[in-house]
């Protein structure tokens, strides 16, 4: 239980013993006291006041009275300023919190609850190499799953290829007209970026067909339609749906450049899947779905054929659901995608982590479930994240201008290295050793850098602002993680010593335990708020005060063996905590820099 739960749990036993009055959890306020004042934790008493029929000071001081006399053991003082109770914890309880979890790794996580939750991140459309917005994507994904995790759910990660469709078409036959049989292997290129540049090159292609049209009199929108090359691609997404051979086999083909590519950088980056969905399998089942829908008149055909769902009761608009032509669009396999997991899984949440370009998309995705009766709809969850722009703007992927995550990477490792290096502190490090702290710091200076935001703030990423070793980084938390572990290396605490609960704590090794009881709550706030950025500011704020502590205060040399051990095991600790708190965001803690 943490401080908070038990000052309420023995304030409400208290208010029922004073005043035979019974209070909930959630009918008063308990605050961390504000630094200008004397206490370390406030009880805002004004929604108290009514109830009892009491004034500030009398509530106050009855209540402060009775605690300090009844629990001992857990405050010390108090006093009463205008309507607020603010209490002293003993110095006895805080060493008792040290003493029961420095040296625990597991501390802050919780048992298993038995429900279970599926996390969709990635999602990555198989015509390009994922980019800088798909790592906002994986980072903000794989850290929720881990937190979600600590928090005792079942989590199972999963991934939607999307694998077909037009855009997929587009390269496909960019590939045909311009490759020349050229493949990722003869051109040495990784297949991901190989199929990527004629998605591009099919984009550059339509710009100069459209301008034709139009020189030759046709209108705009006209000449978007009759361009051959969109014909081209149109047809192909007709002809894979009917199943021909020759369009089949160039997609298979394709695609497997495109996993090859994938899968070496979701190596890179840590992250992983429980279960890959590909889009080709599951707009099947969307399509089925689609059919029942018609004969529950949940959708309805128009003139041309399409098939169409009317929202404009629940505030909407309609929305397509399948072309005059047959094919699926996007909502059709989403449908069938939401069945295949509660089927899968029966779970009791299902997390699309998916930017807020497509916050209507998954209202639509929810209404249409639940229209269509499916027991899916209840849990799902559109975990919306907003953009990652570069300081020159917005990327787009069909005009060239996106930044691939590979070569995002790659910049962050060579930042990473070239900023080590200036420092002159790694001489003694051999090679193999450089290479993994540079990559260790680079990706971590990378996810911390996207994660410290919040997930529904647009963002500007700039490499290297990201990389500083005394600004609010992961470079700055990964070296205090090794220098509480250099202090370690020269005295491990003797865990047989026996701590003076009596010690009068010293107002910065106070301010750190009090920090550290807090991760098991901030856990549990970044799981309920489905937020890395609340894990990864507290590991921050937690680095700065481990910092100022062992810069204020001697460790091995302390004035006496109760305060080194006391402060042994306030750095094994902190140690413990940030290397738990950055694992949850993916980021990895080195034991020397």
């Amino acid at each position: 239980m943490s401080v908070t739960s038990k000052i309420q749990s023995v304030v409400i036993i208290a208010l029922e013993q004073l005043y035979n009055h019974r209070f909930g959890v959630k009918d008063f306020q308990i605050n961390q006291t504000k630094p200008e004042f004397e206490g370390d934790y406030t009880v805002v008493l004004f929604s108290l006041l009514k109830p009892l029929r009491q004034s500030p000071d009398v509530l106050g001081n009855t209540l402060g009275s009775y605690l300090t006399k009844q629990y001992p053991a857990l405050f010390s003082s108090y006093n009463v300023i205008k309507g607020f109770l603010n209490l002293d914890i003993s110095g006895s309880f805080w060493i008792g919190i040290l003493n029961d979890h420095y040296q625990e790794n597991t501390f802050g996580k919780k048992e298993n609850n038995g429900k279970t939750i599926v996390v969709e991140y990635s999602s990555p459309n198989t015509n390009k190499p994922l980019h800088l917005g798909h790592l906002r994507n994986n980072f903000l994904g794989w850290s929720v799953a881990e937190i979600l995790k600590a928090e005792g759910y079942n989590v199972v990660k999963t991934c939607i290829a999307n694998d077909r469709g037009i855009h997929i078409c587009k390269s496909m036959v960019a590939w045909e007209k311009y490759a020349g049989g050229a493949t990722p292997g003869s051109t040495g290129m990784k297949g991901d970026h190989f199929v990527g540049d004629y998605y591009v090159r099919f984009g550059a292609e339509y710009k100069k067909e459209i301008q034709e049209l139009i020189d030759n009199g046709m209108s705009e929108a006209e000449a978007e339609k009759e361009a051959p090359i969109m014909k081209a691609a149109q047809q192909m997404l007709v002809d894979w749906e009917a199943g021909k051979p020759e369009v089949i086999a160039l997609w298979k083909k394709m695609n497997s450049w495109v996993y090859g590519g994938f899968d070496t950088t979701y190596k890179r980056i840590g992250s992983d899947f429980d279960k890959m969905y590909y889009e080709s399998d599951t707009y099947l089942l969307g399509k089925k779905l689609v059919e029942e829908g018609l004969k529950k008149e949940v959708f309805f055909k128009k003139a041309d054929n399409s098939v169409w769902v009317d929202l404009t009761a629940d505030g909407l608009d309609e929305k397509i659901v399948q072309r005059k032509d047959g094919t699926a669009v996007y909502i059709t396999q989403d449908i069938g995608l939401a069945v295949e997991k509660y089927e899968a899984y029966h779970y009791d949440q299902s997390i699309y982590v998916v930017g807020d370009e497509q916050n209507y998309h998954f209202k639509v995705l929810q209404l249409i479930c639940n229209k269509l009766g499916l027991p899916s709809s209840e849990g799902i969850y559109h975990l919306s994240y907003g953009m990652v722009e570069l300081p020159s703007g917005r990327m787009k992927t069909r005009e060239g201008t996106v930044v691939d995550a590979d070569d995002i990477i790659d910049e962050m490792i060579k930042v990473a290295a070239q900023k080590t290096e200036e420092l002159g502190k790694v001489k003694d490090f051999t090679a193999e050793e450089l290479e993994k702290l540079y990559n260790t710091i680079g990706l971590g200076a990378l996810k911390f850098f996207i994660l410290r935001v919040d997930p529904k703030k647009r963002m500007i990423f700039n490499p290297e602002e990201s990389i500083d070793f005394h600004g609010f980084t992961a470079s700055f938390v990964q070296f205090s993680h090794a220098r509480a572990k250099a202090i370690l290396r020269n005295e491990a605490p003797n865990h047989q010593y026996s701590l003076q609960l009596n010690e009068t704590l010293l107002a910065l090794e106070k301010e750190l335990i009090i920090l550290l009881e807090k991760y098991p709550a901030v856990i549990h706030q970044a799981a309920q708020e489905h937020n890395p950025s609340v894990i990864v500011n507290y590991c921050y704020e937690l680095a700065k005060t481990f910092n100022s502590f062992v810069t204020e205060h001697r460790v091995l040399k302390a004035e006496t063996e109760n305060k080194k051990q006391l402060r042994l095991r306030l750095c094994r600790m902190t140690a413990n905590v940030i290397a738990s708190g950055m694992q949850l965001a993916g980021i990895e803690v080195p034991e020397r820099m």
